[in-house]
């Protein structure tokens, strides 16, 4: 007997209705299977798995809309979008300071040196911090504040620094140049001059530095210049600041877009394009500010004396003022990170002196995990 076969419809009319005619040769037209809309659904088989995904851990980083159950938390989860930023406190710096370097983001940073005691006394102390807490690294070389600092936690790059006049003889100011590689810390090209208080932008391989100070006899006091780094030497380029300024932890961006925010009047800001520095957009609330951000087109101005709480958010065009500030006033904090992702680490708070705080941001427009409740 011959081979018997059988012919299976699949050709679905647009009625509804099996036209069996084409047999295994049918078509399914489109109109049949393109429309994604869904309807009276009261049930998935289990093939298709759980509507909501359990999960031991938030997903990071979360999409829009997504929902899950957190398995250890016992808790419904939603990532939902931020329509403002928002400040959550974070793990405390075991060395608390300010004016420190800094390099890296909000979830892998890096803390140098800094001023930790008053009178004016600095520490060697470097610190990493891994989203959650942080934890001691390689001392800096040097007991410096008022450093620069730019990089990643595990490829980062500090130049210059002060040393107090509390350590013997009048503060003195230094050109040394440091690199790390996520252990050890090993000297580079000297800076031009011995400064303090420059701004600090960029990678271990192109960074910038802007203005600072050196208030030693015959020293210049606050400058104009600015200077790259190639990861081997500083070249001072023609470029220079509309007017003299010390950005110490309040500059941000790259080597070809920056954007420096110091809260000197009557216009503090001063913009980059790698060619050229022109006047910006002033803050809302002129200050000395900390910062952090992307960009010349993206980043965030914080905190400032006397001990404030103000934060705001610069779009590349204006400044908006976020409508909650930082969790604690602070002045002289270090800043890390995006306009996204950002971190908040350190400060000279007033009657606390010194302080070990940090503070997360999470920018307008992110999306942030919610806990879902239930009633």
């Amino acid at each position: 007997m011959g081979a018997r076969t059988r012919g299976l419809a699949n050709n679905i009319l647009a009625n509804g209705t099996i036209d069996a005619t084409d047999g295994l040769s049918g078509t399914i037209p489109a109109s049949n299977v393109n429309n994604t809309t869904i309807s009276s659904v009261t049930s998935l088989p289990s093939s298709v798995g759980d509507f909501v995904q359990s999960t031991a851990s938030d997903p990071s980083p979360a999409t829009q809309g997504d929902v899950w159950y957190n398995n250890t938390t016992y808790a419904f989860k939603l990532a939902a979008v931020t329509t403002s930023g928002t400040w959550v406190t974070g793990g405390n710096l075991g060395t608390p300071r300010y004016s420190s370097g800094s390099a890296g983001s909000q979830t892998a940073a890096l803390m140098i040196a800094g001023q930790n005691s008053v009178p004016n006394l600095s520490t060697t102390a470097v610190e990493s911090y891994n989203g959650t807490s942080w934890s001691p690294s390689t001392s800096y070389p040097s007991t410096y504040f008022q450093i620069g600092g730019a990089g990643t936690q595990t490829a980062a790059v500090a130049w210059c620094g002060v040393i107090p006049s509390n350590y013997g003889g009048p503060q003195s100011f230094h050109a040394d140049t440091n690199k790390w590689n996520g252990s050890a810390w090993t000297s580079s090209g000297n800076y031009p001059r011995g400064n303090g208080g420059q701004g600090a932008a960029g990678t271990q391989t192109a960074a910038l530095s802007a203005g600072g100070t050196n208030t030693a006899p015959g020293a210049p006091g606050l400058t104009t210049e600015t200077n790259n780094y190639n990861g081997t030497s500083w070249t001072t380029v023609p470029a220079t600041l509309v007017t003299a300024r010390a950005f110490q932890n309040s500059m941000f961006g790259t080597q070809t877009s920056a954007l420096g925010v110091s809260g000197h009047t009557p216009n503090p800001v001063q913009s980059y394009n790698g060619t050229t520095w022109t006047v910006g957009t002033s803050m809302n609330t002129t200050r000395f500010a900390s910062a952090f951000g992307d960009s010349n087109q993206s980043g965030v101005a914080f905190g400032g004396p006397p001990n404030i709480t103000t934060t705001e958010v610069w779009n590349g065009t204006s400044w908006t003022t976020n409508p909650t500030g930082l969790n604690t006033g602070r002045n002289s904090a270090v800043g890390f990170g995006t306009s996204a992702l950002g971190l908040a680490a350190g400060a000279s708070i007033g009657s606390v002196p010194i302080d070990q705080a940090t503070e997360e941001w999470t920018g307008p427009g992110v999306a942030v995990t919610q806990t879902i409740t239930t009633s």
